[in-house]
């Protein structure tokens, strides 16, 4: 059974009853123990809720990856109070995209890294998917637009006056999810930020692994900055542009600022990265340790096999997935062979490949058909030998040097005997080897893993820095960041370090391997050295991307923080937010503590001593003083010190604040009322001063004219604002109920005591786990596997028909050096439209034949559905620039495509639900709209729950401040 409406509620109803019977007998075993702690799954829609998603995400795992895909990438209608305009980014940007990710691989790392230039721009439709969305009452509605357009196209004219835009790009860990199944979240934040977002639909994994992702949220943002002739939206300045995403998408956002920073583009105003996951290799604790209290299958994201994944639908040993080493090093364990190899690397592994083609009796041109695997070693060493052996290299120029002893070396007598291979050659036929686990015996021998554990990238790039940009050698010089996690969430220490790594750049250095091996990391940790400003926010008894769940107070809280942040960024200039760079914290900015303030060092001990009993949040700064005396040298460079404010508000103080918030939330269609913390109102616009950036789009403190400076403190002087100078992270736990409190010492958090050599490290109990659940997926799908592959065959049979028959039909291509068919001619018998060259389509599937794309990218196969319908579009209807013709469907093709279920007579051939959205049923009622509804349910029980105890809150509030007055 496929993943469905239907069978979503056939497998969670039992989930729904059992957990509302579970719920309430621990509730009862709670009180008559005398437990009053709160818990979040103490609210009974939030404990429902939580197993719901869970079991839905366990459901797709029993599922094939495209019936996932279908069912989250079904269109859904958006509700009629919010304007939901859809558009098509055009090859236009994406090809302003591809061209900053080959500026910024170069040409080397795109052959040996990515695997070329051309097959991660090949796409099945002819753009991105992307909708502007915000408020019906937002839009202009006064504003005079040509009657010819239709509704949606009038609508993005009609928010074009809203300034704030924010670019949302949503999760699913890279390969499920999409524009609908986030379509409310974001409506809600366009609500509350009171502008507009612009979320994109990019293609998504295993069919369009990494980089395809990255690209498309690149072209969404240069549509933006820059939009082509015919877009209906005006150029929005950057500084008033937000990225936000949550889970992949939050990974992805934070990518794509690395990737602007790098190339000197200017930045966005701020970021919002939800639950990000930066760590493709699962490096940290919590991966293991919050499997029970998080939404994340407990085997990680494996799949009922299909002609799309995995690679290997069955394996083809005992524990083929996972094989004892056969190489040594270079590098140390959890590093693929080096993905980018020295020249002398390159002759090493081809030497061997040629001398085992002359032994089995074999061409040398043969040679590449020798798999990585059969490159063993003689005396390969334990892991403590390994790890022993790459320390005594690992500050070496030349990261390919070749191991002396048993691996070899370049030079001698028994590998030297082709010296003379040409270069040309060695990229050919260069491999890098399987990644190595770092094991907990030091002692034993390390794994290789030779099956793809993420489906968004292979193992020997999951330490990329585009992939896990946990790992970038910098995360400074970025705009302001806010990012928020779940305590309970498996990606809540990668989260809270990552955090910790933008805004203290040479605290949390990146290990050399991935230093030496991915370009641009050295120079970028010498280059990028000013702390980026981050708020980071972890919340109690909170999973994976706590926005899901709406109707929860945590939840509340969050939506209206990132509305601050949003709405702050975006309304100031960058010389302001170079010294306040949050919105007005939790307690007043005079309250924060400045060491360029008169009587800072008796303040600051003072504060201290009472900071021990009702902290309200901790503030990194650059120690001023200190900074002088080291002569100011270097910054990002600087000394920190962790401080702690002592402003306290009192709980009913707080819920004052909130009323005015719950006036405003009633007036809308799924009006809350918001009973707990609210962050103050962010501060009217300044105004206009100068921009001070520098050549990476970044504000840097201590830049610009005096005059600005004046004129913003006057204006300061004049709101009742101060300046926070120094300033640069602030640390939060949020409690359930929305309440803040300080964050704890950097040394008492787990994470971020790692050493940096094991960040990024592919470790052995994750692989454990791994291993376990597909095994136990292999043994229950062993049949479904034999006829996947029976499937495939049968693709591929088809393809070559298609392809054969286009040739005869008039295909022609550019490079084609062979003679024309003597059958080939142009039908005159024709059903449907002729298609046509688009100027805009650089490349298309059959043009990669030099290229070696990922084993999962559908455009390098020919053995699934998807793949044969990318070649037919590009034949047949919307061909690339390199195609000469366009031929018409013969007589022949279309009687069979008359009995053909996967084909269609009158348009192009759908495209992967990876990528393109599916048609809803006739009938509007899809699993989607059916959670919005339960969502819905929730916070109306949430409201009147919350108004029945209003008339409280406010008598509270009155008393409090008749006695303090």
């Amino acid at each position: 059974m496929t993943v469905s409406t239907t069978s979503a509620a056939v497998h969670i109803t039992p989930v729904v009853v059992k957990t509302f019977y579970k719920h309430f007998k621990t509730k009862g075993r709670k009180y008559t123990q005398g437990d009053r702690e709160a818990e979040a799954t103490d609210d009974v829609f939030f404990d429902e809720a939580f197993h719901i998603v869970k079991a839905f995400i366990k459901l797709g795992t029993n599922n094939t990856v495209e019936s996932l895909q279908a069912f989250t990438n079904t269109h859904v209608p958006a509700p009629y109070w919010a304007a939901v305009s859809p558009v098509q980014i055009p090859l236009f940007s994406c090809n302003k995209a591809a061209d900053l990710l080959i500026e910024w691989f170069g040409p080397k790392d795109l052959k040996h890294v990515v695997g070329g230039e051309k097959w991660w721009q090949v796409r099945g439709m002819d753009g991105i998917d992307a909708e502007w969305v915000t408020e019906k009452a937002y839009l202009k509605e006064n504003m005079m637009v040509d009657k010819k357009l239709s509704t949606t196209d009038a609508n993005i004219l009609k928010m074009d006056h809203l300034e704030t835009v924010m670019l949302y790009v949503h999760g699913g860990a890279y390969f499920w999810g999409s524009i609908n199944t986030h379509r409310y979240q974001i409506i809600r934040f366009a609500r509350k930020i009171e502008g507009r977002a612009f979320a994109v639909n990019y293609r998504k994994a295993p069919q369009y692994p990494w980089p395809c992702p990255l690209q498309d949220v690149l072209a969404a943002y240069m549509y933006l900055i820059n939009p082509p002739d015919g877009a209906l939206h005006s150029p929005v300045p950057p500084s008033k542009i937000v990225f936000a995403g949550d889970s992949a998408g939050a990974g992805l956002c934070l990518t794509a600022l690395t990737v602007i920073r790098d190339l000197g583009i200017e930045l966005p105003a701020g970021a919002v990265l939800i639950s990000p996951w930066v760590d493709m290799t699962h490096s940290f604790p919590s991966v293991m340790k919050n499997t029970p209290t998080d939404i994340i299958p407990p085997h990680g994201f494996i799949h009922k096999p299909s002609p799309i994944w995995p690679p290997e639908p069955a394996p083809k040993g005992q524990r083929s997935r996972a094989i004892p080493t056969q190489t040594n090093p270079p590098p140390e364990p959890g590093h693929a062979d080096t993905l980018n190899p020295s020249s002398s690397r390159l002759k090493e592994q081809v030497n061997q490949r040629l001398e085992q083609a002359v032994e089995q009796g074999r061409p040398k041109d043969e040679a590449n058909i020798v798999n990585t695997a059969d490159l063993r070693e003689e005396n390969v060493r334990d892991q403590k030998g390994m790890l022993r052996h790459s320390l005594e290299y690992q500050d070496g120029p030349d990261i390919g040097k070749p191991l002396p002893s048993s691996c070899g070396e370049a030079g001698s007598s028994t590998r030297d005997t082709h010296t003379g291979i040409e270069d040309v050659l060695s990229t050919k036929l260069w491999e890098p080897k399987p990644p190595k686990v770092l094991m907990k015996d030091p002692d034993a021998q390390p794994l290789e893993l030779t099956g793809q554990i993420q489906l968004y990238a292979t193992n020997e790039q999951l330490t990329h820095p585009l992939v896990s940009p946990v790992l970038q050698s910098s995360l400074g010089n970025l705009c302001p960041l806010y990012i928020i996690a779940g305590d309970g969430e498996v990606l809540r220490d990668e989260t809270i370090y990552v955090a910790h790594k933008a805004a203290n750049p040479s605290e949390y250095p990146t290990r050399l391997g991935v230093m030496r091996e991915a370009h641009r990391q050295k120079e970028n940790a010498e280059k990028f050295t000013t702390p980026t400003k981050v708020h980071l926010q972890v919340f109690d008894g909170m999973c994976h991307v706590l926005t899901v769940f709406t109707f929860t107070e945590a939840a509340k809280y969050a939506y209206r923080s990132i509305a601050e942040f949003v709405k702050h960024v975006t309304s100031h200039s960058a010389e302001h937010l170079v010294r306040n760079p949050f919105p007005e914290p939790h307690s007043p900015h005079a309250e924060i503590d400045d060491p360029t303030l008169p009587n800072y060092s008796e303040k600051h001990s003072s504060r201290r001593k009472s900071a021990k009993e009702k902290p309200l949040l901790t503030i990194f700064k650059v120690s001023s003083d200190k900074h002088k005396e080291e002569g100011g040298k270097g910054e990002g460079k600087l000394p920190l010190s962790p401080l702690s404010s002592t402003s306290h508000q009192s709980d009913v103080a707080l819920n004052r604040e909130n009323e005015e918030a719950a006036k405003e939330e009633e007036k809308h269609a799924d009006a809350e009322a918001e009973s707990n913390v609210k962050m103050s109102e962010p501060a009217s616009k300044a105004p206009e001063e100068a921009k001070v950036s520098d050549n990476s789009g970044t504000a840097k403190a201590g830049d610009g004219d005096r005059s600005d400076e004046k004129s913003a403190s006057e204006y300061n002087s004049k709101s009742g604002q101060t300046d926070i100078l120094g300033v640069f992270m602030i640390r939060e736990r949020v409690d359930i109920y929305g309440k803040v409190r300080p964050m704890e010492p950097t040394g008492e958090i787990k994470a971020l005591r790692i050493p940096p050599q094991e960040v990024g490290v592919i470790k052995e109990d994750p692989v454990m786990r791994w291993l376990t659940g597909q095994e136990l997926w292999d043994e229950k799908f062993k049949r479904q596997a034999c006829r996947v592959v029976d499937k495939r065959k049968h693709y591929e049979r088809k393809y070559e028909t298609l392809v054969g028959r286009a040739r005869k039909n008039g295909l022609e291509l550019l490079g084609d050096t062979t003679k024309p068919h003597p059958l080939r001619r142009t039908s005159t018998i024709s059903f449907g439209m002729q298609g046509e060259v688009l100027v805009g389509r650089r490349w298309g599937p059959l043009d990669i034949e030099d290229e070696q794309p990922p084993p999962s990218a559908i455009v390098g196969r020919r053995d699934n559905r998807e793949s044969i319908a990318m070649v037919k579009k590009a034949i047949y209807y919307t061909a690339p620039v390199t195609h000469k013709t366009v031929p018409k469907r013969g007589a022949m093709d279309i009687f069979k495509a008359a009995f053909d279920t996967e084909d269609n007579l009158v348009k192009a051939p759908s495209q992967s639900a990876s990528e393109e959205q599916r048609p809803a049923n006739i009938v509007p009622i899809h699993g989607l709209r059916m959670w919005q509804g339960i969502l819905n349910y929730f916070v109306r029980k949430s409201t009147a729950k919350a108004a029945h105890g209003k008339k409280h809150i406010v008598d509270g509030v009155h008393t409090v401040s008749q006695t303090s007055g």
